[in-house]
């Protein structure tokens, strides 16, 4: 019982601070500006509501203020036009606004209550509802729903404290208080809506972020594997030719033996440790070993390729310039990836185009341009992931080349790679 006792003293204790803080000194919700995600629509529809409705609802709370058949006082006109000011003042600061609001209802109450005959609304008049309504509704759509319901509870006690004692002859209305409760449930429903809303985009974007870092990361993967082999070929031609190579010369030297002994048993070591780092990614692919296994295509199977391409039903020209010689490994796998990526982009997204491949041969680089015309019909839906063009991207970058892509006068496209010859560092 003690240890009860002491929450509770505590948390009375607490109380007044976060009264104050929930009905005076904590911000509201910012709203975000219109056009970005999670922004309201009905916002600005709501202003300019608010904006015609407001005189409207002074003008029909000045008869509330005033005894039948006396001139309009001017107090009158000051108080519901303050009414009106402050139900706008409560789009842009709304706790502010109710408090003001509340103030100024509670002045109504009192003069209202002076003119009025029994059969009127009481303790409230019907525009005091409507417009604390209002008021109660902005500052739901802003604050927490703890906050509005704290607010209304203010709201109601106000009301009922202004409305002591009660005349002879009257009764309260229930209706004023289902009605600023309404307004209090709408606004708390439309703010966790919004809230909602904002999440929800905000994870979207955080779910196509991933997506588009996964989709790097495979595409890095894959092209760490075709280039597995390279590697691993030449590290055994290494090996092989240290091997060989005492046999070829006539009484080597000890010192020789020992160095190339050395140079065979770095190779060794080093495409087994390539092999094991590497091996997790060869182990992920479903393909058959022979397919898995082949050597990897260059330049030289380009033919090859268009003429696949041709035979899908896409007219392919090619133009070779320069002087053609092998390349190192490396730029020739990745030049014919990047024409092979951009040949499939013109069939899954240019039916009936016509499609051109030049490859250039200069003497710091090879430059690979593929070209379509605009397609002859719509494209069936595309069942690929669509990043194509991240992947070849990767490939130039990796080899310090550069790759451009970009529409064509006409509805054509272009995809433009340029591959130096020479290692970047």
């Amino acid at each position: 019982m003690t240890g009860a006792g002491d929450r509770v003293g505590r948390a009375l204790r607490r109380a007044p601070r976060a009264l104050y803080q929930d009905l005076w000194s904590a911000p509201v919700d910012p709203l975000p500006p219109q056009g970005a995600p999670g922004a309201p629509a009905w916002h600005p529809v709501l202003g300019m509501l608010l904006v015609l409705a407001a005189p409207l609802i002074a003008v029909w709370h000045v008869p509330d203020l005033v005894a039948h058949g006396a001139a309009v006082p001017a107090y009158a006109v000051l108080l519901v036009t303050l009414q009106a000011m402050a139900v706008l003042a409560g789009l842009w600061r709304p706790l502010y606004a109710w408090w003001a609001s509340l103030v100024l209802m509670v002045v109504s109450v009192r003069i209202a209550e002076s003119v009025s005959v029994p059969g009127d609304p009481f303790p409230w008049t019907g525009a005091d509802t409507v417009l604390q309504s209002l008021a109660l509704l902005l500052l739901s759509l802003r604050v927490r729903p703890r906050r509005s319901v704290l607010a209304l509870a203010v709201t109601l006690a106000a009301g009922a404290v202004s409305g002591l004692p009660v005349p002879q002859g009257r009764s309260w209305s229930v209706g004023t208080g289902a009605a600023v409760a309404a307004a209090v449930v709408i606004g708390s429903a439309l703010r966790a809506l919004r809230v909602t809303r904002t999440q929800l985009v905000a994870q979207s974007g955080l779910t196509a972020e991933e997506r588009s870092r996964r989709t790097l990361l495979e595409e890095r993967t894959r092209i760490a594997r075709e280039l597995h082999d390279v590697v691993a070929h030449h590290m055994s031609v290494i090996s092989i030719q240290a091997q060989v190579a005492p046999h070829l010369v006539e009484n080597p030297s000890d010192e020789l033996r020992e160095n190339l002994t050395g140079i065979r048993e770095n190779a060794v070591e080093a495409l087994a440790e390539l092999r094991r780092v590497l091996g997790v990614l060869r182990s992920e692919e479903t393909g058959a070993d022979g397919v898995r296994h082949a050597p990897q295509p260059t330049l030289d199977r380009l033919d090859e390729l268009t003429g696949k391409v041709r035979t899908a039903g896409i007219h392919v020209d090619t133009e070779t310039t320069g002087d053609r010689r092998p390349l190192a490994p490396g730029v020739e796998l990745s030049a014919f990836r990047i024409v092979q990526e951009a040949l499939s982009n013109v069939l899954r997204h240019a039916p009936g185009a016509r499609a051109r491949v030049e490859v250039g041969y200069q003497s710091a680089a090879v430059t690979v341009r593929v070209t379509n015309t605009a397609p002859a019909g719509p494209a069936a839906p595309s069942t690929g992931t669509g990043h194509g063009l991240l992947g070849m991207r990767e490939r130039a970058s990796m080899l310090g080349g550069d790759l451009s892509h970009g529409q064509l006068p006409g509805g054509g496209w272009e995809v433009v790679a340029t591959l130096p010859l020479e290692d970047p560092a």
